[in-house]
């Protein structure tokens, strides 16, 4: 009799040091997946659009969670590093906008390419990256995707192009890209990302008409969060509507806030570029909530009341969050155990990224070329020679 009930309280007590919320998500019965409805695109030049409903597994509204939350952690904890100083210079935070990037992964392929312009911390993170290299590349330390030389806006990885610090200069490398995809054969498409404040830039629409008339596989997408720097887009454009920028190319405007919206649309557009129809363009209504950069409050040209209005209403962490609640895809409890696996990650991360050393000045003129033989780059003046090595 000792011995059973001995037995038994080893049981008990294992049970006990679990933790509670734990042992009420494993004792659930959740649904393996629901139909939601979504927001209808605007169209241009479309006869048909993406659906208006879409299927979510609970698999995948859980891979979406975590990234989104990853993303949004890792902006909040490069905000803070910023203003400790541990990060300098150019930092574009995208926090608010975690839809964008995470649904038009959800989208396409890993072997599909994308390009962006600076706010490119969540692009990074979402095409493979992990946080701690990601964090290193910010603080400037070896340990970052590239060797801590390009910092917040130069971040690259696999099929994954930056990150460019020029306004719109990145989307004629896109046509480039997508250029590439189809003289190689390739099944492939490229995503040129933009924002609203580079939307009027001329180079812009000459790539539209290049990728036209060849036809290219590339997803012209504008990411509209209302302000170009200070400048809110009523101001700054005669025509709002940047999903009809192209004119003769079709384009579609997205709810960018709802990430079924972001991933069906996606995968409208990569079919339509891969049935070999050409060039495609989506506008995505999104929102950042940090100034331009970390140098701007972001306070001077719109009210706190809208950003905590859009934080209330819009935000797509909470929308994806009380869907899968409501639909029994997920607990609140499963939910803040990802909230605190995810501040963890971050918070060691940001321990270690620090650790890294600095390159060395010999490294300056590093990786300049790739598979090249090496050479000398002159320095500031003609005495000073740094060896390049691919």
């Amino acid at each position: 009799m000792r011995k059973m009930l001995a037995a038994v309280s080893r049981v008990l007590s294992g049970v006990a040091q679990k933790p509670a919320s734990r042992v009420l998500v494993a004792s659930r019965n959740f649904a393996n997946d629901a139909t939601f409805e979504i927001k209808k695109c605007d169209l241009h030049r479309l006869e048909e659009g993406p659906p208006v409903t879409t299927v979510l597994t609970r698999e995948d509204g859980l891979k979406y969670y975590r990234m989104m939350q990853t993303v949004r952690r890792m902006e909040l904890k490069a905000d803070q590093l910023y203003k400790q100083k541990i990060i300098r210079g150019f930092c574009h935070l995208c926090d608010g906008q975690e839809a964008c990037c995470v649904g038009l992964e959800a989208g396409i392929n890993p072997t599909d390419h994308l390009i962006t312009a600076y706010r490119a911390h969540g692009f990074t993170f979402t095409r493979g990256l992990s946080v701690r290299e990601i964090l290193a590349e910010l603080t400037g330390r070896r340990g970052g995707c590239a060797k801590g030389k390009g910092g917040s806006m130069h971040m690259y990885a696999k099929n994954f192009y930056g990150g460019n610090g020029i306004v719109g200069a990145q989307v004629p490398l896109g046509a480039g890209i997508a250029l590439a995809c189809k003289y190689n054969g390739k099944d492939e498409v490229c995503l040129t990302l933009y924002g609203d404040g580079a939307a009027n830039q001329g180079q812009i629409f000459e790539a539209y008409n290049m990728a036209a008339l060849w036809k290219l596989p590339c997803i012209f997408i504008c990411e509209n969060n209302r302000y170009g720097m200070g400048t809110s887009v009523e101001r700054a454009a005669a025509s709002t509507d940047y999903y009809k920028r192209g004119d003769f190319i079709p384009g579609l405007r997205v709810d960018g806030m709802d990430i079924l919206c972001v991933r069906e649309a996606t995968k409208f557009a990569a079919a339509y570029c891969r049935s070999g129809k050409g060039p495609i363009l989506m506008e995505l209504q999104t929102y950042r909530y940090h100034g331009h950069s970390m140098s701007d409050p972001g306070v001077s040209y719109r009210t706190r009341e809208e950003i905590q209005e859009v934080r209330s209403k819009s935000d797509p962490i909470i929308l994806l969050k009380d869907r899968m609640v409501n639909s029994n895809l997920a607990s609140v409890e499963e939910l803040k155990e990802i909230d605190v696996e995810v501040r963890k990650e971050i918070e060691d991360a940001a321990q270690f990224a620090p650790a890294y050393p600095e390159p060395p000045l010999e490294e300056l003129g590093y990786h300049i070329y790739c598979n090249d033989p090496p050479f000398e780059v002159r320095g500031a003046n003609q005495w000073i020679k740094f060896k390049s090595i691919s």
